[in-house]
Formats: structure tokens, sequence, C-alpha cells
């Protein structure tokens, strides 16, 4: 670091490790090349790594049968090249979501529960299931040898605690992110490439279930609207907002509208509240932080309905934040707000699909700084380019370098996507190594000059 630059700039990064089914055969096989890539990424100054613990393999051979070898393999290897870890815990399916390499479906004997009860998936609202993370409607339904779901997140989240005490206590983990819902992030499956999802379509609501179909009825019963059912005219998949009834005739606007958005979206951070409430438990008296991942669903945001981040669950208006109460829920917990499209900009994007990630970014990092709650980023597609990387240090630092302290405005850590052949070839690694000096604050904020 320079002298004339406070230590308060420093970004650390975190690379996302590109790994097949993580078994300890695997790991040992693949065991010399991670070491060398390792190796590379320390030597490029990066601090860490980041891996997803999947339940579909930890707990895949029954009801509390955890097989934890194959991570304590990996966390070794890491340990040994002297990098930090960032680690998920990941309760739902690899394979879907942009970027899924691999298929990794929850556990078998969790699915083998929806043949006979179908409504443990989210439903939209033709019937179609979606098996990517169990509906939040079931999460304090003792359908799972007895447990709900909240209690096999929370069982998971102890076992690792009890597994990885020597790597607890050695410190090598910085960040646990707990995963609340499809690809780890606080959200309803609204948009998936499994269901037909093509961006920029403003995906389907998931709440038809019959679990969350009897809540909302409860609920609308109760305020007096025994009549108000759920919504049938809010879209398919690859809709645009002004095709459907729900936006474009402005029945989101209406005050049944008003009431399924706000029930909608509550429903989600009660969900968040409630397994960050196990997790902070569970990792009592570990020094480690724990953080939440919010999707950046840029698309539609410039459109007065902003569809795709309602169906998604994000009730976010012009004139409703909906990202502050999310913020505000971690603030209970101590909970870090980690958000993704951080190499995003407005130019890049199709007009037609009325993109703002620039403006969504700057948003959710005022929201969330008014909540006094930490805030991290990630890139939401892989990047290899000057422009791209550039975009991120304004996000992660937007008023640049203070030569007088810690900038009021700071990113805590950035987790890029993600380590691969493609990201060590000469060049790129090259540009990516300047990255990371600049994410480091060795020098003033300006344009990658390579």
């Amino acid at each position: 670091m320079q002298a004339s630059v406070p230590l308060g700039n420093y970004v650390p990064i975190y690379v996302m490790l590109q790994l097949d089914i993580i078994t300890t055969d695997n790991v040992l096989k693949d065991k010399t090349r991670l070491q060398m890539q390792l190796k590379q990424l320390q030597g490029a100054g990066v601090d860490g790594v980041m891996c997803d613990v999947w339940w579909g393999i930890v707990e895949s051979k029954g009801p509390k049968e955890y097989d934890w070898s194959a991570y304590k393999t990996l966390f070794q290897l890491v340990q040994d090249c002297n990098l930090k870890m960032q680690v998920v815990m990941s309760f739902h399916q690899c394979g879907g979501n942009i970027g899924d390499d691999v298929n990794i479906p929850i556990p078998r004997w969790v699915r083998d529960v929806g043949v006979t009860d179908p409504d443990i998936f989210y439903t939209n609202r033709t019937g179609n299931r979606n098996i990517e993370y169990l509906t939040i409607g079931v999460d304090n339904q003792p359908l799972f040898s007895g447990r709900t779901a909240i209690e096999l997140y929370s069982d998971y989240m102890k076992s690792f605690r009890e597994n990885m005490g020597e790597f607890l206590d050695a410190e090598l983990f910085t960040d646990i992110e707990v995963g609340l819902g499809p690809a780890g992030e606080l959200r309803y499956p609204s948009y998936s490439q499994n269901q037909g999802w093509v961006f920029p379509g403003i995906g389907e609501f998931q709440c038809y279930d019959k679990y969350l179909k009897a809540d909302f009825e409860e609920v609308a019963t109760n305020v007096g609207h025994s009549e108000w059912g759920l919504p049938i005219d809010g879209g398919e998949y690859n809709d645009n907002p002004d095709t459907t009834s729900f936006f474009g005739s402005k029945g989101y606007l209406s005050e049944k509208g008003k009431f399924f958005l706000t029930w909608y979206s509550n429903k989600l951070i009660i969900h968040g509240d409630q397994i960050l409430n196990e997790a902070n438990k569970a990792f009592l008296g570990c020094k480690v932080k724990l953080a939440c991942k919010i999707s950046g669903i840029h698309w539609w945001y410039k459109d007065a309905t902003h569809a795709a981040e309602l169906t998604a669950g994000y009730y976010n208006l012009h004139d409703r934040d909906g990202y502050r109460p999310i913020a505000r829920m971690l603030s209970r917990h101590y909970v870090a707000f980690n958000f993704t499209c951080l190499e995003m900009k407005n130019s890049k994007q199709d007009p037609a699909a009325k993109c703002g990630p620039q403006e969504l970014v700057q948003q959710v990092f005022s929201a969330v700084k008014r909540e006094e709650v930490v805030m991290a980023g990630e890139n939401a597609l892989e990047i290899y380019d000057r422009e791209a990387y550039n975009q991120i240090l304004l996000n992660v630092r937007p008023n640049g370098i203070s030569k007088n302290g810690p900038p009021k405005l700071k990113m805590e850590a950035l987790t890029f996507l993600r380590l691969g052949d493609e990201l060590l070839e000469k060049k790129n690694f090259r540009i990516f190594k300047a990255f990371v000096r600049k994410l480091h604050a060795d020098q003033v904020y300006m344009s990658l000059g390579i």
C-alpha cells in the first residue's frame, strides 16, 4: 500500500471456485491443478476464494447423514495456500440459472417428499413446479421426517459448525453467506431457464402452491376481503409488462394489487428473518461475518411497473423502496447485504428492456447505508475486460479513494465470478491483476491504463 492512501480504502477480493461436483476423489484428482491456480491467485494479491457448500452433496444419503469429507479436503488445500474463504450454505439446486455449469439437485430424500406432496415446491399460476428450492410455504411445516424446512437448514448449519471447528478456530472463513432462495439469493424463482424464461421476460409470480395459497386466503379474510384471490393476470415468463393486465392495466396499483404485493414481498422477508435467526444461533461465538445475497434485477427497472423485480419479490416502485425493508431485516441480524450486477452499464443493455443497472446499484447502496448495514458485491456475469472492471471499481468506491481515512461510501468486499482457464489466460490475467491492485487502493481511482 502507498503511504499516502489510508488502509481503510482497501477492498478485499474473493474469487469463486469453478469446481465439478465436489467429492473427495474429485478434489484429490484435481489437487495439483487447483493448487497451481490458487498459487496464481495468491500471487495476484487475491485475498481468498469462495465456494458453495452444497446441501445436495453433504446431506444426500438421508436425513442428518452429513458427509463433509470432500469439503474438509478442499478447505485444507485453501488453508495451505494461505488464502481465506467465503463459503455459501447452498440450499438450492445448481442448474437452471445463468453461470451454472453442473447439475446438483437438492437431496433426493427431500425431493421424494414432493412425489406425494408436490406443493413443497414453488408453483406458478398454471401449476408448473420449480424444484430449485423449497417453497417458503413449507418453512414451518413438519413434512421432512418430522422436521420443518427451517429445521433442515438450521441442522445443516449446526453440523457445519460442529465439523469445521478446526477451520473456524483458525479463522479460515471470513464470511458465511446463508442461501435463502434460488441461486442462493433472497427471492422467488420468478425467472428460471428451466421453466423457459429468456431475458428480458418479466417472470412469473411463484405463490400458487397450496401452502402459500392458504396463507394468502387467510390474511385476505382477516382484513375483510375473503373474495380476493391470487393474481390470474400477471402474465407469463417471457411477457413484457404492457402485455399483462396486472402490469399493463395498472392492476398492481389497485388496492387488491398493493395488498398482494405487500404480502408477497413480506413473506420473503419473514423467510430470511427466520433462517438468519437460526444462522446466528448456529455460528454464535465464531469469528465470521454472515451475509445474504440479493439479486440485481435490472431489466424493466426503468419501466414504471418494475415488473421483473415485483415477480421476484422485490416490491420496488418509484415511490416505494423495495430494498430498504430487506436491509432493515438484515440489520437486525448483523448480516451483510451482498448485491450483484456491479459490472453492468446501462449503455451495454438492450434499450427495449428498459434496464437500469447503474441506478439500481446506486439505489440499493443508498438503502443499505441508511440502515447502517455492511454492503458487499459481485459481478453477475463472467467478465475479463477493462470497462467492466472500471465499473466495479466505481461501484465499490463511488466517491473514489479518500486520503483522509476510510471513504464514507465503500463496499466491504467483492466476490469475483470466477476462477477458470479463461481468467488465467495471459492477457486476461494481466488485466485482472491490475484490477486487484486498484481494488486494494494502492493508487487513486482511474481507468485501467494497461
